[in-house]
């Protein structure tokens, strides 16, 4: 059953960004009994990454699950208040590169937000990253070999990365849980949409082994990342064990991959930027 259509987390805090998570899949049963939603997880960590913020900042938080199929509704643009500041989209278990109508309805959202609203930024997690990125002109597409990115994995940092983590020149790499066959082939460009005034700087802030564009930043408007900052060694092992009942890994593939989930990662660093990136805080950095 999916989770109910919209839900609002409130926040106290004299200072605080207001974000909308479009919750794009349900979390697995044992964790929406813990922990909730995936909007009320990252809601706690972005809450967590607020309370290190300085000076400290809140983080409040709107849920619309949208996939339709399964009781979601994708949101009118105009149902959008004008005290939103960011839009989040979740990771999922459906393809962004699939044709489904409530896919293509969420691109036509993102296309007409993006358009009529230059005051929101957004982000995006695995799916969220690939379909932002697809609906900006890129290319989603599975790995040619079939081979997934599991578990915890590293990343190879780019200056602005460096730049938007907060790092020290000498940092190479971070580290992020992941779960995803497909992938984005290029970032977006100016050349391939209208979305993007001619000139626009695109900044790919991290790439690994398997995944060349593991994070995109358009200054002001988009900070994504393949990577899963949400995910703990329960979840990740959790959505291990999903996907081979599903069929889509196999039992080796599931073993090696746990091994590595309660190694330490870096999903409190990325939502501290993100949340910078949502609050302004990195508009330096272009």
């Amino acid at each position: 059953m999916a989770p109910p259509k919209s839900r609002i987390i409130v926040s106290d805090h004299p200072d605080k960004v207001r974000m909308l998570v479009l919750e794009t899949d349900v979390t697995h049963p044992d964790t929406g009994i813990e922990k909730g939603s995936f909007g009320v997880v990252l809601n706690e960590l972005l809450k967590s990454a607020g309370e290190e913020h300085e000076p400290s900042l809140g983080i409040e938080t709107v849920m619309q699950y949208v996939v339709e199929p399964e009781g979601g509704v994708v949101p009118k643009p105009e149902e959008i208040g004008d005290d939103i500041h960011a839009i989040l989209i979740t990771g999922s278990c459906w393809d962004a590169h699939g044709d489904d109508a409530w896919i293509h309805k969420l691109m036509g959202f993102i296309r007409e937000i993006w358009t009529t609203r230059p005051d929101i930024r957004f982000t995006g997690i695995c799916f969220g990253h690939q379909i932002l990125c697809r609906t900006l002109g890129s290319t989603v597409q599975p790995e040619p070999n079939g081979e997934w990115e599991l578990s915890h994995s590293p990343i190879m940092l780019s200056d602005i990365g460096r730049s938007l983590f907060n790092l020290p020149s000498t940092e190479e790499r971070i580290h992020l849980h992941q779960m995803h066959l497909d992938h984005v082939v290029s970032p977006p460009s100016p050349s391939i949409t209208d979305l993007l005034p001619e000139g626009t700087k695109v900044h790919v802030w991290g790439k690994s082994d398997h995944t060349g564009v593991q994070g995109v930043y358009i200054h002001k408007r988009l900070f994504t990342t393949q990577g899963h900052m949400e995910l703990n060694e329960v979840m990740v092992k959790r959505q291990l064990e999903t996907r081979v009942e599903a069929g889509s890994i196999k039992e080796d593939q599931k073993d090696e991959a746990e091994e590595k989930a309660d190694w330490k990662h870096d999903g409190l660093l990325v939502a501290k930027a993100v949340l910078r990136f949502f609050h302004g805080d990195d508009d330096k950095f272009e």
